[in-house]
């Protein structure tokens, strides 16, 4: 596919777009049946699919002493299911559009619950390796959310309605919070007449089961009929938007947001463990400290890109991200300065010392958390508003790079840290990746701006009549 597509080409288009959030509420903005019903029912089964995606980040730390995995293997088996999760975000997404989002997040709840209580019997590595693979495809249901919730509200409240049920990746914290407790609890017991053993292994099983009733509330509890904006829509046409570059700048964006908050939440525990010497339990709670603001705030960030803009509350995200990953990413250590003559050393000196502790640690990655929160929801505001009929293919799109971005990051940390001996050096790679986001999404803007009124270009420090028409963002 091309993607020689140039955006100053649809730059009054595009913006023109935007303005219409500000229109007044038409028939379809008016209050309908069912369509909160959607919200609640959605955003429950997608929080209860990102833990169960994402409970290798805890469960990971007594499988990785059981089976005696190296640390590397251990990131693979943290990555594996982010790379499970990604692989169907674009289809689960479509078919959502075709069939419905009702069927579709009722199969996955369905499917998900089958490899979770695998897990919880293998002894095999090997099977290990296997089911995390397969549970990862929990991790898909967010494109099919997504599609479902674009389809029953109104563009003017779809930025909040969005940031809502993403606030579903607080998910990711459930294991954090009670595993630890109820692996300790369990340890060594057996349950059913042995049917069910504790220690980690009885975390899939209680993940099973919920699954599965989360399937049968979702079934009977959503409204019907659904709505199915892309039933009649021929499959070609909704691949169409992924020959547009713009597509693939919102995928990098949510490569920042996302998926280095997925490599984050599955790294995290074993990085406070390691570096901070801290317990199983402790890890997980400082983690979820992290977690907590970058699934909360994602409403916040869905209510204030509609209401200041997307773009802006872009460069604010971008802006604190480089802020927090600039300050995570320097080395505990301090300067040497060696004074000496010709023949021998006289001194040395320490000078500019650093030592990041685990109280300024967790406060700065808590302000990371925060800024990927309001940019996760930010990115998929721009999605309903240029590709208002292909939300579920391009916002699968999306999520599927950005949680393929997750995939990749994990091992990614794991060799950064491996070549340069330095703990801090997967901040560096992420402070790499926001600093490529940065100046692409501001050149892009740029160049628009440029092609609206390119009597400015190079006469951009006089006044001009028509700078207050501009758009703010």
């Amino acid at each position: 596919m091309s993607l020689t597509t140039d955006e100053t080409d649809s730059a009054a288009a595009e913006l023109a777009l935007e303005q219409l959030a500000g229109e007044r509420p038409t028939a379809e903005e008016r209050p309908e049946p069912g369509r909160y019903r959607v919200l609640v029912v959605s955003t429950l089964g997608f929080t209860l699919l990102f833990a169960v995606w994402l409970q290798f980040g805890i469960l990971g730390l007594p499988i990785k002493k059981e089976f005696g995995l190296s640390d590397t293997a251990f990131y693979w088996l943290t990555a594996l299911p982010v790379l499970n999760g990604a692989i169907w975000r674009l289809w689960t997404g479509v078919l959502a559009d075709r069939w419905g989002g009702r069927a579709v997040m009722t199969g996955m709840l369905v499917l998900a619950a089958i490899p979770t209580y695998l897990l919880a019997g293998t002894y095999n590595p090997t099977m290990l390796f296997v089911l995390a693979f397969l549970i990862g495809f929990a991790g898909n249901s967010f494109s099919s959310g997504i599609a479902w919730n674009s389809a029953w509200f109104p563009r003017s409240q779809q930025g909040f309605a969005l940031g809502v049920f993403g606030a579903g990746n607080v998910g990711a914290s459930v294991t954090k919070l009670i595993g630890p407790a109820i692996i300790a609890a369990t340890a060594g017991s057996v349950y059913l007449g042995g049917f069910v053993t504790g220690g980690w292994r009885v975390m899939p099983v209680i993940y099973a089961v919920a699954l599965l009733v989360m399937a049968v509330v979702t079934w009977f509890v959503a409204p019907r009929p659904d709505r199915r904006p892309g039933r009649t829509t021929p499959m070609r046409e909704h691949l169409q938007p992924l020959k547009r570059i713009r597509v693939w700048r919102f995928s990098l964006y949510y490569v920042a947001v996302f998926g280095a908050y997925v490599a984050l939440s599955s790294a995290l525990p074993f990085y406070y463990e390691k570096n901070y010497d801290v317990a199983l339990w402790q890890a997980g709670l400082l983690t979820a400290l992290f977690i907590f603001p970058a699934s909360l705030l994602r409403p916040v960030g869905g209510w204030l890109s509609d209401r200041l803009g997307a773009r802006r509350m872009m460069y604010w995200t971008f802006g604190l991200m480089l802020l927090a990953s600039g300050v995570l990413m320097m080395p505990s250590g301090f300067v040497t300065i060696v004074v000496s003559t010709d023949k021998a050393a006289d001194g040395t000196a320490e000078i500019l010392p650093w030592d990041l502790g685990i109280l300024p640690f967790t406060l700065v990655v808590m302000l990371l958390g925060c800024a990927m929160g309001i940019g996760k929801a930010a990115v998929y505001k721009h999605i309903p508003e240029y590709f208002p009929h292909e939300v579920g293919s391009v916002g699968g799109v999306v999520g599927m790079l950005g949680a393929l971005g997750g995939f990749f990051l994990l091992p990614i940390f794991g060799y950064a840290v491996a070549i340069t001996g330095i703990p801090t050096a997967m901040f560096g790679v992420l402070f790499l990746l926001t600093a490529v986001c940065l100046i692409w999404m501001h050149l892009t803007i740029h160049r628009m701006l440029q092609g609206r009124s390119p009597e400015l270009a190079d006469n951009f420090e006089q006044p001009h009549r028509d700078a207050d028409a501009l758009p703010a963002r």
